[in-house]
């Protein structure tokens, strides 16, 4: 059976001390967020996650969620109390607007606490994970009626949003897409088509699902041009605005998945379902998009999240397991045999998940500070500067992350040999839970196109740029360190990789079109390297700053850092000189082979 364990101190540390929130108090939300606030909040989101969520983990995987002949939705036992807490403790609001009902808190906060609940039941946070999607996309494009139907009940957890893309025939090109809209007259349109590998599409928690489809209305353009997104309530509404009967929308199936097993993935019908246009007509995808990139970063936590608690299991595991001696002599002779944990390729794979993982937290915490900045802060500039980071780093996140999150749960999983293949462990739910963390809301290999196809050249490259120069003025600035110059040393080698990889799909990729697709897989994997040693690079910096200030009885856990930090720059660093290799041959060897040869 395994366990979890919200790790408090690492997110404090970050948003304290590394990132020192405190110094965007005049950004909303920030001002109230004292260090006293900001603990209890992670404390008892922690709490939560732990004595709650977490122990529905097991059993939403065994017993799945279960479709009626009525066409409803059980989920697993337990599930809705969880939800019910979730919702009464105010966290579906915990980030959302005062005005409609939420408590105005950084999104960084947000962030944090999702980590540990994605952590304790990945399953059953997507529920309230597609719900702030949904807030999003109302947010920003619904009318002040919607804003004031929709809201509140989805901030106060009451009703829950899904994401409606995909159909039987149709992922990644939407332009396909045969769902179509029919005008009644009144404003409101006719729903009609089918969706599916919808996400809590159906299910027991809430008293309504507001579902975002996007169809297209008769007589549009083909193609993207013409597809538009509509708000299509699970149940009529009322003058009053409440619940008043169905509405056209009945769940077909449930999938049978691989892994998140509590989570109602659903196929969706839509036989004339009143809708209502959000956003411009046959502006769709910009308003989908809105809800998508929230999603991605939403997906790449779950990477994140997956992982840290299969490394926890596993280094619990480590502690315990007896097998074999020390390389180097016996560790603990008065026993039959030492602990795993000695054993050099045990703790290769431990330190190895656990150094991706305390680097992907902080950058995922600085990009929610981004975000809170893009989307809070009163400084033109800043705002702009933030909102570059954002589309930036969101497919670097999403792609690395979630790729990550799959290897380091399955080494985790390695850690238990034998045992970790035999269900009771857990280990075998992390890696089936984690593997569709690579597929939904954009397959990887469309985020590395999204990357080099799109995000490097926006606005004449400017945020690349930008980040080009944040890592080699940290860089620079810490040279002549000697403390730090083993960090900056290999950090500056893999910037110099990536500028190399950058300027070579520049000189290479335009006239040839194959040598980006080629390249793309690489080159995100290699940003991600250069991102998240950064990461370790400010987490170092900080450390030692604190360390020769006194530590204040923290000296065990920043010394840890100062391991960890390294063990990246010698272990994962190198690997920006094999991508970088890998983008410099080109595109011209795998697109000789015939397809009939593969």
């Amino acid at each position: 059976m395994s366990t979890y364990r919200a790790p408090v101190r690492e997110t404090a540390f970050i948003i304290r001390d590394v990132l020192n929130y405190q110094r965007f108090g005049n950004i909303a939300g920030y001002g109230e967020l004292s260090p006293d606030v900001l603990d209890a909040i992670l404390e008892e989101g922690a709490r939560l996650a732990e004595n709650i969520m977490q122990p529905l983990n097991r059993t939403g995987d065994m017993e799945g969620c279960t479709r009626h002949e009525d066409g409803t939705v059980s989920t697993p036992k337990g599930f809705k109390d969880g939800y019910r807490q979730y919702c009464q403790g105010g966290w579906m609001g915990l980030s959302a607007p005062a005005e409609y009902g939420g408590q105005g808190l950084p999104y960084l906060v947000h962030t944090a606490v999702g980590e540990y609940l994605s952590s304790a039941n990945m399953a059953l946070m997507m529920y309230p994970g597609l719900t702030q999607g949904a807030i999003a996309a109302i947010l920003a494009h619904g009318s002040d009626e919607q804003k004031q139907t929709y809201l509140p009940k989805l901030v106060e957890g009451t009703w829950t949003g899904t994401m409606n893309l995909t159909e039987p025939h149709c992922g990644t090109d939407l332009g396909l897409l045969r769902t179509k809209a029919v005008p009644n007259g009144d404003g409101s349109y006719k729903i009609s088509g089918q969706k599916i590998f919808i996400s809590a599409g159906e299910h027991d928690m809430a008293e309504n699902i507001v579902h975002l489809v996007l169809a297209r209305i008769e007589g549009a353009p083909e193609g993207t041009k013409g597809i538009s997104l509509f708000i299509v309530p699970k149940l009529q509404l009322d003058q009053t605005g409440n619940p008043a009967g169905p509405n056209g929308v009945s769940c077909g199936s449930i999938e049978e998945k691989m892994g998140i097993h509590g989570n109602a993935t659903c196929v969706m019908n839509y036989d004339e379902a009143q809708g209502y246009l959000l956003g411009a007509e046959n502006g769709g995808l910009k308003a989908m998009f809105t809800m998508m990139n929230e999603a991605r970063l939403g997906v790449a936590l779950q990477g994140l999240a997956v992982a840290e608690a299969a490394y926890q299991n596993a280094a619990d595991y480590a502690r315990d397991r007896l097998q074999g001696r020390s390389l180097s002599g016996a560790k603990v002779p008065d026993r039959q045999a030492d602990p795993i944990i000695v054993h050099p390729d045990i703790r290769r794979n431990l330190a190895t998940i656990r150094a991706f993982n305390e680097a992907g937290r902080a950058l995922l915490l600085w990009t929610a500070l981004q975000s809170d900045i893009a989307h809070r802060s009163e400084d033109e500039k800043a705002r702009q500067m933030a909102e570059d980071h954002l589309a930036l780093m969101t497919p670097v996140l999403k792609g690395v992350l979630t790729d990550k999150g799959f290897e380091h749960a399955v080494m985790a999983q390695q850690v238990f040999g034998g045992h970790g293949y035999i269900e009771e462990n857990g280990m075998s739910q992390f890696v089936r839970d984690a593997r569709i963390a690579m597929i939904y809301e954009g397959a990887n290999g469309i985020q590395a196109l999204d990357l080099v196809g799109r995000k490097l050249a926006q606005d004449g490259g400017r945020a690349v740029q930008t980040f080009f120069k944040t890592v080699g003025d940290f860089c620079e600035e810490h040279r002549s360190d000697e403390r730090m110059a083993p960090d900056t040393k290999a950090l500056k080698k893999g910037l110099n990789d990536l500028q190399a990889a950058t300027l070579w799909l520049m000189q290479n990729a335009v006239q040839k079109p194959d040598n980006a697709g080629a390249a793309s897989y690489d080159y995100m994997h290699l940003f991600g390297l250069v991102a998240l040693g950064f990461m370790w690079g400010r987490m170092v910096k900080t450390a030692r700053d604190q360390l020769a200030a006194g530590a204040d009885g923290d000296a065990s856990f920043l010394e840890q850092k100062l391991l960890l930090g390294r063990f990246f720059m010698e272990r994962a660093m190198p690997e920006t000189s094999a991508h970088l290799a890998r983008i410099c041959s080109g595109a011209d060897t795998m697109m000789a082979i015939p397809a009939e040869a593969f």
